[in-house]
């Protein structure tokens, strides 16, 4: 069994999307963020950065694993798994690219815009610095999107799954925050349209209720 910690989150989303794909039994471990449970000694046992999403698989060869930061926590259920992620070669690496491209890019930026533009006295500053950036990496997003089905090439990948649901939160809740040309693009509406159709990732997404 592995014990989900997570909370109502794009990067808490992508963990909860990817154990409905994998079929691994979880038990779910809400994280109420906003009342301060990721300062818990409890959670900060499974996530010393103090940052959701976390796991615990008691599964785990050698004994009970915790591990937090959402790329590796994908990448080693797709290993446990055997699925999302090739074993070896070219495409695994290319899967790992594009997830660590969301990790280290579109999250952070579109989180940092979300920040910004909900304040009530603005930075202007700060939001047109993320404004223009996000729309930067949305812009990336689309030309690989309108060469390549899936972010890895032809098979559904973690790198779709990390992707997705910042994705969905910039064509929704950040739209309006966004340069008026990364609102709406093809490839992006194409690919958003396939992966959220897809039963597993409309479960996940609405974990926790």
């Amino acid at each position: 069994m592995i014990d989900l910690y997570t909370w109502k989150t794009p990067n808490g989303r992508k963990i909860s999307v990817m154990l409905e794909e994998t079929g691994l039994p979880y038990d779910l471990k809400p994280i109420d963020i906003g009342h301060g449970e990721q300062k818990a000694p409890e959670f900060l046992a499974v996530s010393p950065n103090g940052k959701i999403p976390g796991i615990v698989d008691h599964d785990a060869a050698g004994g009970p694993l915790a591990l937090f930061e959402s790329g590796a926590i994908l990448t080693y259920l797709a290993d446990r798994h055997g699925s999302l992620l090739a074993p070896t070669g070219p495409a695994r690496y290319l899967a790992m690219s594009w997830t660590y491209w969301q990790v280290g890019g579109l999250g952070p930026m579109l989180g940092q815009l979300g920040f910004f533009s909900r304040q009530k006295e603005p930075n202007q500053a700060a939001i047109e610095r993320y404004s223009t950036e996000c729309g930067r990496l949305l812009h990336v997003l689309e030309d690989r999107l309108s060469a390549s089905p899936f972010l890895a090439g032809d098979a559904y990948s973690i790198a779709d799954i990390a992707a997705y649901p910042w994705t969905f939160a910039a064509r929704s809740m950040l739209a309006q925050a966004l340069p008026e040309d990364a609102r709406e693009l093809p490839a992006t509406t194409a690919w958003l349209d396939t992966v959220g159709a897809r039963p597993a990732v409309q479960r996940g997404m609405a974990v926790p209720a």
